[in-house]
């Protein structure tokens, strides 16, 4: 915002950040000769700053951080909307208005604000802004309708203290004045040079997007998209996983926070370097970034698009400080609707056309494949797992041996395990899995037969990790949760458990049997529904659920996602899914 409000003719005074890394990006660009030339920098937590009411100042804009309000901090922790500190932080921005008493501000964050706790977070935002003194004007705006090649769709608040606000027409899509075309990636990126290139992608999953079609994701390898041999299950992912862009139209939005396997990806297979990631969010060329490529992603993705600022800023010189412009502005009336949701579905339709096209090569190259298990046969093998759910071929420190035996039978896939110091050849239990649904059931075989020889709960987990790697090497299917689906959908796989003996830890195998064949899981439990459902006694619960994420299974209350309500629980899957990565492996019960 401060590249965009600079660029329309305001005066950038002074910039608070609390992040050192991106406080000295700030400092490099405010040198002389750069963008902030004159700015001052603060780095500071916004908390603790205190501005200086000597020097006039007439407008503030800001955004306070988004992540207890957006799509990803949803998924990864719930809407914690103001009940997380960083959502509070709107409250400082009202101190500093009532402070420095300027004409007006503005104020961005995820759309997801208008939606988060029932719509009260965004009631007692709207009240805090009045009290200070403001009348508050706000759109949800999708930045490529302002010529940025992307996507982004976010809430502006424009509060003044007298007078009334329109937020600018579109210049570009088809609410524009001029129907102008929507800005193109491959346009955007056009004449830079290519020497930061890298080729390909690697990893586990790099050599899947050289078939996904531009513009697609890795739902092009799900079941419902029609994929031969799925990968992934329907929305296990987010969406810029494996996501290819379309160099006709713009990517989606830039994220802060990426993996390996995060998009978007250049329609070469490749990743975007950092000067076409500056381009796509519309900083200018000259803008200097920090060396690390991982930083300046973070600083792109956390930034609002210049351009969209460029607009806004120009709307507001000229509405609210009388600027004249030396060219016509067209300003959107007040209940106008815009259509960039609906341009979202019919996008959705277009890909659908062109994934079905691409899958129609695959079909045939599907017949080629030979299956992993094309004869009955038997393999052994040694792994090693932690206690953070490592599986490695190779002994490393804190490490557990496990002996796995691979046997392909009558249609069966079975798997046994036994601890690498144990060597009993008894079975302590067996876990049979099969298809509710066969035509669901990308597996060649009937079924799949997990038996241990040993009570010891790593070897249960081990067994789970070693249908993992099954799944990975002769189907390509990611994990267990691609196999089974998203928990919110309906479990495309059942699992029985046959204990051949009494387990010393009765209680605890009774729970596991019962979790394993799908009492009380992917569903919101109180203790009571769950001491009830596994015939336990409702103060003794707590113990066991811990026991079962040390086994590395996900357990969610109220302290490792918000949203949930005090006294509830909620086990997404029926086996352990917890692996080194996982977001939930570092939160406590």
């Amino acid at each position: 915002m401060d590249v965009g409000f600079h660029d329309a003719g305001f005066q950038i005074v002074e910039m608070v950040e609390i992040d050192p890394k991106y406080a000295e990006v700030l400092r490099i660009n405010a040198q002389d000769g750069g963008l902030f030339d004159g700015s001052t920098v603060v780095c500071q937590d916004i908390r603790d700053y205190h501005p200086d009411t000597s020097r006039a100042v007439e407008f503030i804009i800001g955004g306070p951080p988004c992540q207890s309000f957006s799509a990803a901090g949803r998924r990864a922790a719930g809407v914690q909307g103001t009940s997380d500190p960083r959502g509070r932080l709107f409250l400082d921005y009202v101190r500093v208005l009532e402070t420095l008493r300027p004409v007006g501000f503005l104020f961005e964050n995820v759309y997801g604000v208008t939606g988060a706790q029932r719509g009260n977070a965004w009631e007692e935002i709207q009240a805090a802004f009045r009290e200070a003194g403001y009348s508050i004007f706000h759109r949800i705006l999708d930045a490529a309708d302002y010529g940025v090649p992307q996507h982004r769709e976010r809430l502006f608040i424009v509060g003044l203290r007298e007078g009334n606000f329109l937020f600018p027409q579109p210049t570009h899509g088809p609410d524009s004045i001029g129907k102008y075309p929507l800005t193109s990636s491959a346009e955007a990126i056009d004449g830079l040079e290519t020497s930061e290139i890298t080729e390909g992608i690697g990893g586990r999953f790099g050599g899947l997007l050289n078939d996904i079609p531009p513009g697609l994701n890795y739902s092009f390898y799900t079941e419902e998209m029609g994929h031969p041999n799925p990968v992934f299950s329907w929305r296990s992912k987010f969406s810029d996983f494996l996501y290819k862009a379309d160099p006709q139209t713009p990517v989606r939005t830039l994220k802060a926070q990426v993996g390996a396997y995060s998009g978007p990806f250049h329609w070469e297979n490749r990743s975007f370097t950092i000067p076409e990631l500056k381009r796509l969010q519309t900083f200018p060329d000259r803008y200097r970034m920090p060396e690390s490529r991982k930083v300046s992603m973070e600083l792109i993705g956390n930034s609002v698009p210049p351009q969209i600022a460029r607009m806004l800023a120009i709307a507001i010189s000229n509405q609210v400080f009388g600027y004249g412009l030396p060219f016509p502005m067209r300003y959107l009336p007040e209940n106008k609707p815009l259509r960039f949701r609906q341009r979202k579905h019919e996008l959705t339709k277009i890909y659908a056309v062109k994934a079905a096209s691409a899958l129609r090569d695959l079909y045939a190259r599907s017949q080629e494949n030979q299956n992993f298990f094309a004869q009955d046969n038997e393999e052994t093998r040694l792994r090693y797992i932690n206690e953070t759910f490592s599986w490695k071929t190779d002994d490393f420190p804190g490490a557990t041996g496990i002996f796995l035996k691979w046997k392909r039978a009558d249609r069966t896939l079975n798997i046994q395990g036994q601890m690498e110091e144990e060597r009993s050849e008894a079975v302590c239990y067996t876990i049979t899995l099969s298809p509710k649904r066969r035509r669901r059931w990308p597996l060649s075989e009937d079924c799949v037969r997990l038996q241990a020889t040993s009570w010891h709960p790593t070897l249960l987990t081990g067994l789970w990790k070693a249908l993992e790697e099954i799944l990975s090497e002769a189907y390509g299917i990611a994990d267990i949760v691609q196999l089974s689906g998203y928990y919110q959908y309906r479990p495309k796989i059942q699992a029985v458990m046959e204990l051949a003996s009494v387990p010393p830890e009765h209680t605890l195998w009774k729970i596991l049997r019962h979790v394993i064949e799908g009492k009380g899981v992917a569903r919101p439990c109180t203790e009571s529904d769950l001491a009830l459902c596994w015939d336990m006694d409702d103060s003794a619960l707590l113990p066991y659920l811990k026991r079962l994420r040390v086994i590395g299974y996900e357990i969610r209350n109220r302290n490792t996602n918000p949203q949930i309500p005090e006294g509830v629980f909620l086990i997404p899957y029926a086996f352990p899914t917890l692996n080194p990565r996982s977001i939930q492996l570092r939160k406590q019960l």
